[in-house]
């Protein structure tokens, strides 16, 4: 029977990660280990404070589980075991490289997608006064995609700010649920004026009903607004889009599930992250597929990836090592 161990591990961000809600100075994550003796598989997930999760309610989610994950308990039946997020993320990413590197099969062969393959991943731009974000998108522009995080009063500022200083790259917004429905014509306006692609969250969950009453000059993409599968149908008049992330789904068994619906109800694809390292970027890999948009940096916005980690040429990243997962 498998042995299942949980180690926290804080990893230092490279300057200050910074979005409508707040900065942060590093990363801190939870690594699930499942191992038999013979074969390992790891997961990791980022508790996240927006839903409500801290370090200590993931380790006492997981603790809640630990006997029946090394009586065997597979994937399909940690779904019901554990609620989406933060703590099934990590095991379920366990589980999925356990059970590939002990049946020689890959990940993504277990999974029925196609093979990852190098894709192109947007790059953060923190949050910030207008010059700071320049001088930041100044120092970027040669990379494809930008996202911008957004604050709220101020914005239409800080993207003609940005747009100056990167000319040439395709832009993402991300407004973190800062905006007021008085504030979307605006915002709107301001982000087709600058050829932003696509608008992540503007408005807070649950509080986002005005955009099924406004004309989307831009794509507007749910974040915060969808976690699984779970009401995503009510969002059509409101979305165009989805942000898939596997700490929001509880891992990639319900993220697959997640895309397969989004897709048959005619949203796009966005395929993000939270600020952590290329153990949690690896299986989001397999879902990139079918994505318009790819949104996994968060190694480098890291100071330091964990060894043996994703391979980033520019903002190009490369399909896991089977060693790192998968």
């Amino acid at each position: 029977m498998p042995r299942l161990t949980i180690s926290v591990e804080r990893l230092p961000i490279l300057g200050k990660f910074v979005i409508a809600r707040g900065a942060k100075s590093e990363a801190v994550v939870v690594v699930a280990t499942v191992e038999d003796g013979a074969f390992r598989g790891r997961g990791e997930s980022v508790p996240y404070a927006r839903y409500g999760e801290t370090v200590e309610s993931v380790l006492s989610q997981i603790a809640s589980v630990h006997a029946q994950i090394e009586a065997g308990a597979d994937r399909s039946l940690l779904q019901s075991l554990l609620p989406p997020g933060a703590a099934r993320n990590a095991l379920d990413c366990a589980l999925w490289d356990f059970d590939a590197k002990r049946s020689g099969v890959a990940a993504y062969v277990l999974a029925g997608v196609a093979p990852p393959v190098p894709v192109t991943t947007a790059f953060t731009i923190s949050a910030g006064s207008p010059p700071e974000m320049a001088a930041a998108a100044a120092r970027a522009q040669a990379r494809p995609l930008l996202k911008i995080k957004l604050m709220g009063e101020g914005d239409s500022a800080r993207l003609a700010a940005v747009r100056d200083a990167a000319p040439n790259a395709a832009l993402i917004v991300d407004a973190n649920e800062a905006w007021t429905a008085a504030d979307l014509e605006r915002n709107f306006e301001a982000c087709a004026k600058a050829g932003v692609g696509l608008i992540e969250q503007p408005l807070p969950a649950g509080e986002d009903s005005p955009l099924a009453k406004i004309q989307h000059i831009v794509p507007v993409c749910a974040d915060e607004s969808v976690h699984d599968r779970q009401g995503l149908e009510a969002l059509r008049e409101r979305y165009d889009a989805i942000n898939i992330k596997l700490d929001k789904t509880g891992g990639l068994t319900e993220a697959l599930a997640l895309m397969k619906l989004a897709e048959s109800l005619g949203f796009g694809l966005m395929i993000g992250c939270m600020v952590a390292s290329s153990l949690s970027m690896a299986p989001a890999l397999l879902l990139t597929g079918q994505a318009r948009f790819v949104d996994l940096d968060g190694p480098l916005l890291l100071a330091h990836d964990r060894p043996g980690g994703l391979v980033y040429t520019g903002s190009t990243v490369h399909p896991p090592a089977r060693e790192l997962w998968g």
